[in-house]
Order: C-alpha cells, then structure tokens, then sequence
C-alpha cells in the first residue's frame, strides 16, 4: 500500500517569481534573506534532501551527496495567498484574484454583518497587522463588545474577539454568517475567527482560530483520493482551506511541532492515502510579524524533527515538503510574498539528487501525488513521478 505525507512549510519561498514587482514584491527571498539577516541557519536534514541545491536558492550551502529529489514551483495562479496556493497543489488553478479590500468593507457589506450576525457596532475595518489591530483596538473592544474587523493584501475577512469577552462560539457564529455573506461578486477566499485573551497591554492571540473557506472552484486530488476509498488526513489549517471536501480524517494543531506530533500519529495509523499537513507558524507567527529570528528559529526547529519523520516512513512511502507563498520577514510589507515555492521529495525509492527543475504549476505536485497512489483523473498539471523514482 502507497502513502504520500505532505508537509507545506507555510510561506517558506525561495525567491520572487519573474511577475513579483507587479505585486509588490520585487526583491523578496524568504529563505536567502531570513539566513542573510540571522547569519544563517543550521538545517542540515534539509540541506541533504537538497534544500540548498534549488536554483536561486544561495545562503544555504550546496551538498554533494543530496538523498532527496529537489526543485521549485512557479505558480500559475494569479494571487499569492493561503487559499490560492493551496488550491493550485491540489490541482485548481485560479484565473483572476480573489476579491481584496484595500480600503475596508463597504458600508454596504459592513452594514449586512451587523444586521445578520445581531451587534450594534464594528471596530476597524481596515487593512492591519492582527497583532496590531488588537493592540490599538482590544481596549475598547473589551468595554464595547464590538466585533474588531479587519483584512490584510490578502482575499481575507478576519473578526477578532476577546474569549472571555464574546466567547467562541459567538466568535463562531460570526463567521459563519459572514462566510455566507462574502459569495458571489463579494466571495473572500477565508472568514478567519481570530480569538485573543488576556489584558491591555498584553493582549495574546490563542490557538483557537478558524478559518472559513469556499468550495474548491474545481475537482481536487483530495477529492478523487477519497473516492478511490483511501485515506485524507487533514493536519492543521488544511481542512479549513479545501472546505472539508475530499478530508477523510482531520485534526487542528497548536504550532508546528504540534502538526509534526499530529502528522507522526497518523503515520502509526493511516497505512494508505494522503497526510496532508499545514505548519502555520512559520507564517503567522514569524512571516506576519516580520521576525527573521524567530522564522529561522522554527525552520531549524523543524529540521531537527526530520529524523523522527523518516522513522516511520514505510518501504512505499514518499515524503514531499514545500510551502505555498512566500511571506519575506526581512521586507517592510507585512503581507505575503510572490515567490517560487520549493519541492523536497524523499523516500526508500526515490532517487538521489534528482533534479526536478522549474516546475510551471504547483498543480504538478498534485499531479505526481495522484499518479503515485495510482489514482486515475483529470487533474491539471505535469506528473514529475518518472523523475523521483
């Protein structure tokens, strides 16, 4: 029996695509520019699957002895979000943007959520940093009650609410109407419920976020895996970004080394399928908040935790680690960056040192993951599977 565990390290780049400067992000390198600013980082797990090898990949270091298949991803989609990139994996390629909001909601959206969801009153609306936007305005949400609704570069409508104050499930039922609201010609890509706890000045964000999302706009390889009756492991936020179509099985984290004790639990009992897992923290905690440290920190905390992976990899397993964005910590902006994402492949069959190139579409991950279960479909995209084996 066949498995595939793939892990996206969420918003690990490596490098602006040629159409960066038309989004804002000529110049990013999540990866090169986090080892610039921090003086390097000590990853030598990923340095031998190739890391350092991927053209325009520089600050790592090359290997010689390479055990894994390596290369990057263009993407096709037009957007440089969470929703977007995960979709295009999966094999949906999007055409135009999701809808942004540079200026806020309308009064006419605004007007809506307050009518649907019951409350009297909105704070923000505005494009914000989430931490920010609890610091500026979680004082006076704590005395008023009021919903603080803000979005970012983003196709995001984002409610943050103090857990003591509204409670999560009014947190909850909040997004849920938004979510229903924002179809259409208004469609956002994800609501997002963002609890925070605690007092002014130290307000803290919790683990207890949802994200909303909208059918895939097309046939995923989640989907036809499932209908091939095998297994869909959703670890983290996936679950939330496919809308639970094509999941079998999922589980929510708190923080990457949660996803990887998840994503090792599956292993012990998931013989056949896909684990498919979002490590979140890298972006929300170290992308977002422009820390370089702390991002470098993380990727070698999750270098260090490869081993224990490769442990439970059975004779026809493949492992695929890549990312979905860049989210360059090192650059003024505090949104997401337009960047190639990575390809790592190992396992006991895959080649050494084989050399995926530039891929034109991260649908080819897809592709690859599909032909490998022996799952037939229609999906969009190029297998690279000749090349690994």
């Amino acid at each position: 029996m066949k498995r595939v565990i793939l892990i996206v390290l969420d918003s690990l780049g490596v490098g602006e695509l040629p159409d960066a400067e038309a989004f804002g992000d000529k110049g990013s390198h999540t990866l090169d520019n986090i080892c610039k600013s921090v003086g390097g980082i000590n990853v030598p797990n990923l340095k031998k699957l190739g890391f350092g090898n991927i053209d325009g990949v520089n600050e790592l270091g090359k290997e010689e002895e390479v055990i894994g298949a390596f290369g990057k991803s263009m993407e096709k989609s037009i957007g440089k979000d969470t929703v977007t990139g995960h979709w295009e994996i999966a094999g949906v390629v999007l055409d135009k943007p999701l809808n942004t909001y540079p200026n806020g909601f309308s009064e006419e959206i605004i007007k809506e959520f307050m009518d649907k969801a019951g409350v009297k009153g909105i704070l923000g609306n505005k494009v914000a940093s989430g931490t920010e936007i609890i610091e500026e305005l979680g004082e006076e949400h704590v005395k008023t009650g009021y919903p603080i609704i803000y979005t970012s570069a983003d196709s995001v409508f984002q409610i943050a609410a103090h857990e003591e104050v509204v409670g999560l499930d009014n947190l909850y039922k909040m997004c849920e109407v938004a979510r229903n609201m924002l179809v259409g010609d208004k469609a956002v890509g994800r609501v997002i419920a963002r609890p925070f706890v605690g007092e002014a000045p130290n307000f803290k964000r919790t683990s207890n976020r949802r994200d909303y999302a909208l059918d895939p706009f097309g046939k995923t390889m989640l989907e036809y895996i499932k209908e091939s009756n095998k297994k869909v492991a959703a670890v983290g936020k996936i679950e939330d970004i496919y809308n639970k179509k094509g999941i079998t099985d999922a589980v929510h984290t708190n923080g990457n080394m949660d996803g990887v004790d998840k994503t090792l639990e599956y292993m012990d009992s998931i013989d056949e399928g896909l684990i498919f897992t979002n490590l979140v923290d890298f972006d929300m905690l170290y992308g977002h908040r422009n820390n370089p440290e702390g991002y470098g920190k993380a990727i070698e905390e999750f270098d260090s935790r490869l081993g224990e992976i490769y442990s439970k990899l059975k004779e026809d397993d493949i492992l695929i680690l890549t990312a979905d964005h860049g989210c360059d910590p090192t650059t003024k902006s505090t949104d997401h960056s337009r960047e190639y994402i990575p390809i790592l492949v190992y396992g006991k069959n895959v080649k050494g040192g084989a050399e995926l190139g530039v891929r034109k579409s991260f649908t080819d991950i897809g592709k690859t993951i599909l032909d490998y279960l022996n799952v037939p479909n229609q999906l969009k995209g190029e297998s690279f599977i000749d090349i690994i084996l």
